[in-house]
């Protein structure tokens, strides 16, 4: 009787799996929606429950797809290496770059490798988004029409970009053209980097004994371009409840918290990429490379790209090459060149997630022992009342005796990464004497005052001891306060002091007062800017003043030597030609006059925001409404940075595209506290009453409360649903 009934368990169990098997991709789909509920907040906000981690990430998805599947498709046709077939070929290196250190075989090969749990995640964010398509046809995709598990493999550490983004599609075509790289330096692309808005982040942690609760407080300020992430709340039954923060189209909260731990990433100026030269030598047909006293072959590989001209498709065919430094990708002096950088997809994908489930500083040390962070520093807080920060996370060992800021020689052995510093290697601040630390992108060895860690403990490659006007503002504002809140500390985050001003306004104001044949057009603005603190304001003329003047000493100003922009800023304002300084802030006064009739502008009749549509590549109108602000460049020391656009020539006006995007401050206690803010909105859809709808908010610093725990989301609960069965 006993062999009997095993024998119908075995019959049952063949049975359920038959009919599983027979189930469609639709009915499949369905089974996990009903397990999965989305709660969307009085902001439109998600809050997704599900029973398991994979349902959690099923609903992620869906809900993403929900707000902004253009973002979420155009992630991945960038990240696959598919974007000419939609934008032409000008695009055409990019998707060759990301064929260079993953093709799609290797992509479902990383993906086939993965613990069956990662397995679970993947395959749950492809029918998440498959199950969006499939209850929405009138969402006509621009070209993935299926999405496959192995696609995050592409997109696996979070980062605007990653590191993939530091190796040059213009050198690379260069070398596809037959160019040196020595040979590509125009005045346009540095134009481009001067006007760009300064990339990175400012993470703030504040222990207990500075706070008025005695619980630590973290800052999680990443600044991005606008409407690059969505704000969401993911839970599981397994131990998953992550707020914060997610790049569109990822299945982890990239930038944020849970009850017990919260993560802020910076980006880092540790050397995490390296390029080496091949010596290259044909022997019968095949390409080998030395390599000490051996030659190696170089890997060679073809790929054929499509891309759009007109309404056809056309195609390429490129040869692609590989070392085992890395791609080759671009070549200098006849040299080819080989860049190698972190590529660890699994890895990576298995830290990102790992990290939103932590408890506690222990686990989340652990976490960092994968070490796959590469592009990212972080700055932590907890609820055992710790703060810490990691400086970079993927370091590789390298002779210092070479210097890796130039390409070095691939043939000497010597040259070669020697496997990774241990995380206890790397530069780490845990609950600092002063009670903060900060990093904006800066040095570390400012990141506690003088409890920082010391750069002549290190090798040079783990940082560049290079301080910027952000950090100078931060430490500055840091050593003054105590007893923070989370409204002190986002009036912190939001001082409208800029340091870059009072370093280089003076020396205008002394240059113009020192003049003998002063100039009478400028009396009444110079006069302006030598009564000015140096504080932003929408109200402020002499911040109208000092933007343009500053920027156009960074574009037009002479340099007497290579310097950052900071040491730039001081250089102008204290050592450099008199008559040049008033030479540009005359420019500034045509120009200023020209374009609006007056120099005599208050900052935010000049400085807005709009957002007209949900295209990636806003447009402005100054026939349009837009939103006036007073926030400023982060390049000046704002901390609440806002970079405009000034590649709008339709436009007068300057809008801002770049900066502040998903903000939060969190208090880590007996229960998780935070408020955030949205830069415009959570959806991408102008119909929405979620699309612009933080706007005003976001210009009044006027944060929102976030619902954390269940009962809190139920009382402004606007919609709750299941995945497909959502009521509009």
């Amino acid at each position: 009787m006993r062999y009997l009934s095993f024998f119908f368990i075995i019959l049952l169990f063949t049975a359920c799996k038959t009919e599983e098997a027979q189930l469609t991709d639709a009915e499949r789909w369905q089974n996990i929606a009903e397990n999965i509920t989305i709660i969307r907040d009085n902001f439109g906000v998600p809050h997704i429950y599900g029973k398991s981690d994979a349902d959690a990430v099923f609903g992620l998805l869906y809900a993403q797809c929900e707000d902004d599947f253009n973002r979420v498709e155009q992630n991945y046709i960038w990240a696959t290496g598919r974007l000419a077939e939609v934008e032409g070929e000008s695009t055409i290196y990019s998707d060759l770059r990301a064929k260079l250190f993953m093709t799609e075989d290797e992509a479902k090969e990383n993906y086939n490798k993965s613990p069956d749990w990662l397995k679970e995640l993947c395959n749950a964010f492809a029918d998440g988004i498959n199950y969006y398509l499939y209850t929405h046809p009138e969402v006509k995709p621009k070209l993935i029409t299926k999405f496959e598990p192995w696609m995050p493999m592409y997109f696996s550490e979070g980062s605007i970009g990653g590191d993939i983004e530091r190796v040059s599609t213009r050198q690379l075509k260069a070398f596809y053209e037959g160019e040196d790289s020595k040979q590509f330096s125009s005045s346009e692309v540095k134009k481009e980097e001067l006007e760009a808005e300064p990339s990175g982040s400012n993470g703030i942690a504040i222990s207990g004994k500075l706070t008025k609760s005695g619980n630590p407080i973290l800052l999680i300020n990443p600044h991005t371009s606008f409407f690059f992430r969505g704000e969401v709340h993911v839970v599981s039954e397994e131990g998953l409840n992550a707020y914060g923060a997610v790049t569109w189209g990822q299945f982890f909260v990239y930038q944020g918290f849970n009850e017990n731990t919260g993560w802020m990433h910076t980006s880092t100026y540790t050397d995490v990429i390296d390029e080496f030269e091949e010596d290259l030598v044909k022997i019968d047909d095949k390409l080998m490379y030395r390599y000490g006293e051996e030659l190696r072959e170089v890997q060679t590989f073809e790929t054929t790209l499509k891309y759009k001209d007109g309404d056809t498709l056309k195609s390429k065919t490129f040869p692609f090459y590989r070392t085992h430094h890395g791609p080759i990708t671009q070549s200098k002096d006849g040299k080819w060149i080989a860049t190698a950088m972190m590529w660890e997809p699994v890895k990576a994908l298995e830290q990102s997630y790992i990290r939103t489930k932590q408890n506690g500083y222990k686990g989340f040390r652990n976490m960092m022992d994968i070490k796959t962070n590469s592009s990212n520093n972080t700055v932590y807080a907890d609820s055992e009342g710790n703060i810490a920060y990691f400086h970079g996370n993927f370091i590789p060992k390298r002779d210092t005796n070479f210097d890796y800021r130039q390409p070095v020689d691939g043939s000497n052995p010597k040259t070669d990464w020697q496997g990774l510093h241990e995380v206890d290697e790397h530069i780490t601040l845990l609950n600092p004497k002063n009670g903060w630390l900060q990093n904006c992108n800066s040095t570390p060895f400012t990141a506690a005052a003088e409890y920082s860690p010391k750069a002549e403990d290190y090798p040079n490659y783990m940082s560049l001891n290079r301080e910027n006007f952000r950090g100078v503002h931060a430490i500055d504002l840091l050593s003054k306060h105590k007893d923070y809140t989370l409204d002190s500390v986002i009036e912190l985050a939001h001082d409208p002091y800029l340091p870059a001003f009072e370093a280089l306004i003076p020396g205008l104001v002394e240059a113009y007062d020192q003049y003998d044949d002063k100039n009478p057009k400028l009396r009444e603005a110079v006069n302006v800017l030598s009564v000015w603190d140096f504080k932003t304001s929408k109200a402020s003329v002499a911040m109208t003043l000092a933007h343009f003047y500053g920027m156009n000493v960074l574009r037009n100003g002479k340099r007497p030597e290579p310097m950052s922009s900071m040491e730039f800023m001081m250089y102008f304002g204290q050592q450099s030609p008199k008559e040049e300084r008033l030479k540009l802030f005359e420019d500034v006064i045509d120009y200023l006059t020209e374009t609006f009739g007056t120099w005599n502008l208050p900052w935010g009749e000049v400085n807005r925001y709009q957002r007209l549509n949900g295209d990636i590549r806003q447009k402005f109108d100054d026939n349009q409404p837009s939103i006036p602000f007073g926030f400023a460049s982060g390049r000046w020391g704002a901390l609440a940075a806002y970079g405009v656009s000034y590649s709008n020539p339709e436009a007068k006006k300057i809008y801002g595209t770049r900066g502040n995007s998903f903000v939060a401050v969190v208090e880590f206690g007996d229960k998780v506290k935070a408020k955030s803010m949205l830069a415009g909105g959570q959806s991408g859809d102008p119909n929405s009453p979620h699309f612009n709808d933080q706007a005003q908010r976001y210009a009044d610093m006027k944060f929102k409360d976030v619902p954390y725990y269940k009962e809190d989301v139920l009382k402004v609960a606007e919609e709750t649903y299941q995945p497909g069965k959502r009521a509009n």
